[in-house]
């Protein structure tokens, strides 16, 4: 009797230790159970690192550029004057340059990118939409000098010498519109710059909306179709409500890319600091700016410090985008 006690008490410890977590005596240990710790450390390092990059680029920018800041104050950021022999310099033409070319790109993609992905997720047939999709897939890899390159030395002359005058001859004189439309044109400009940007960010856009056009149940477009709607009705009352919260976001995705973008804009935009309405007028950017005066600015000069503001500021700017974008997502999520 006293035996089935004890045997009853050492099954009741060893239920309790395997509750708590303790492995039963005669558990076998499964291999590598003692790597998952080390397997976890590295994942959460992983994790972690992401947060330290972000933050060591920040306290970079941050602290290089509030020396600047601190010397010209606010007015840093809507001050024109950027003159590295005096040492006035101010973000305001910068920042402009920034969002106008953005805005444009954003402009001339989103209807092209809705076309493209609209034609090869519902009319193009199978043998025209695979060699489509490799060639979206090639832009998106071509480097941004190249497109650069390829602006200055073949879009640029193309816009200036057949594009541009006609547009300038009917379209300088209507009021308001006008200043829009008003200057001599070289071919290197705002509006040339906005074209390049859109002509590199329309591959990104148009990747993801394939996709997202893609991953539509067919259950809810052969429902519509069934009932009589046309296919722009279903492209337009279907496809696009389903999708459209991952539509905002592949959005705002393009136009952080072209508000970042370097290279290809510092070949067309004509590096001028100046401020004007006109489409055709040379202007600057942030990004564009860094590069091509960071080279020639002593470390710990106030250039230098002026110019880590400047990323500082197209930092804050990217943060913005994103933020708005995810609230137009959770306002159409809801």
């Amino acid at each position: 009797m006293s035996a089935v006690a004890d045997s009853s008490l050492d099954a009741s410890n060893s239920a309790v230790k395997v509750a708590q977590g303790s492995p039963s005596p005669g558990a076998k240990t499964v291999p590598g159970a003692n790597l998952d710790p080390i397997f976890k450390a590295a994942l959460y390092g992983c994790g972690s690192l992401v947060l330290i990059l972000l933050c060591s680029i920040v306290v970079l920018l941050f602290y290089g550029g509030w020396p600047a800041l601190a010397h010209f104050g606010p007015s840093f950021y809507w001050s024109t004057a950027w003159n590295p022999v005096t040492e006035k310099f101010g973000a305001g033409v910068m920042i402009y340059g920034t969002l106008f070319t953005g805005i444009l790109a954003l402009i001339i993609a989103l209807p092209m990118s809705f076309g493209i992905a609209f034609f090869l997720t519902e009319i193009a047939p199978q043998s025209v939409r695979r060699p489509i999709g490799i060639a979206i897939q090639l832009l998106a890899a071509v480097p941004s000098i190249i497109f650069g390159m390829w602006g200055s030395l073949i879009v640029a002359p193309i816009l200036a010498q057949t594009i541009y005058p006609p547009i300038i001859s009917v379209l300088s004189h209507v009021p308001v519109l006008g200043y829009l439309f008003k200057g001599p044109t070289n071919g290197a400009g705002m509006l040339t710059a906005g074209i390049i940007l859109a002509l590199m960010i329309i591959p990104f856009i148009t990747a993801m909306f394939v996709e997202i056009l893609e991953s539509v149940p067919a259950m809810l477009k052969e429902s519509a179709y069934g009932v009589g709607a046309t296919t722009y009705e279903v492209f337009r009352n279907v496809s696009v409500p389903y999708g459209r919260t991952a539509l905002v976001g592949a959005v705002m995705l393009g136009f952080g890319r072209a508000l970042g973008e370097t290279m290809a804009v510092t070949f067309v935009i004509g590096n001028a600091n100046r401020i004007s309405a006109s489409l055709f007028s040379s202007g600057a950017t942030i990004a564009s700016t860094i590069a091509n005066e960071f080279p020639d600015a002593p470390a710990g000069s106030l250039r230098s410090q002026s110019l880590l503001e400047l990323g500082f500021v197209l930092f804050v700017i990217s943060f913005i985008v994103l933020a708005i974008s995810r609230m137009l997502v959770r306002t159409n999520a809801k």
